[in-house]
């Protein structure tokens, strides 16, 4: 299957998913959106790394910023904040202005520290498959440098996390398709959320009014 130009979903959007389903709904189908200091700080960083004219040469690595992608059987589009080519003769690629052959590893930047769960790693990997598509190659590994504590991590890119990027982009075109968005259970993760305010975490607790007439009319 290959989705169309106007159906492809913000590749940036498969952290916010991986995160919290709920505050992707309600960014990507409602359009709502709150900064707070991490959002802010988040932003500022990626402003210096999305230099879409910067391209820099150091030795055999060649470093971009900006790189648009995009994959159509994936139906997602967005930009890498860094793609590196390192020369490897033997198993890289051919660029039209650069000699030699090779090879490509997305990096992307994140303001914090490194997460317990997936979703830094998702939009990695959702990257390299863009990258894989539009350009045939295989991208054997990436790297998430996170600003804070000035540490890069190699992420190993392996066939269960493409697995899992294809199945959560499926659920989000879904959502998308239903115009709908999902409640979700409160976790201490929703005290850092920029859409807190909006989401109001702590109404999902309540009852709604359907559940609330019957309870008050059986009890």
């Amino acid at each position: 299957m290959e989705y169309k130009e106007e159906d492809y979903l913000q590749l940036s959007g498969i952290q916010h998913f991986e995160f919290c389903r709920r505050q992707w709904a309600l960014i990507y189908i409602e359009n709502i959106w709150a900064e707070n200091e991490l959002t802010a700080e988040g932003r500022l960083i990626h402003k210096n790394a999305h230099d879409n004219d910067f391209i820099e040469k150091r030795k055999d690595v060649i470093i971009t910023r900006g790189m648009k992608v995009f994959s159509s059987t994936l139906g997602v589009s967005g930009e890498c904040d860094i793609v590196e080519f390192h020369r490897d003769d033997l198993n890289g690629i051919n660029l039209s202005k650069w000699d030699g052959k090779w090879i490509l590893y997305p990096v992307e930047y994140k303001h914090g520290k490194e997460k317990r769960g997936d979703e830094d790693i998702l939009q990695l990997v959702c990257q390299a498959m863009c990258l894989e598509e539009m350009l045939c190659v295989n991208i054997n590994k990436g790297y998430l440098y996170y600003y804070e504590v000035r540490h890069r991590t190699e992420v190993i890119i392996t066939d269960e996390l493409r697995d899992k990027v294809k199945n959560v982009l499926d659920e989000m075109h879904q959502y998308v398709k239903k115009q709908w968005t999902p409640k979700v259970k409160t976790s201490a993760k929703c005290k850092s959320c920029s859409v807190k305010e909006i989401c109001l975490p702590k109404l999902m607790k309540e009852l709604d009014v359907k559940k609330y007439i019957s309870k008050a009319f059986l009890e």
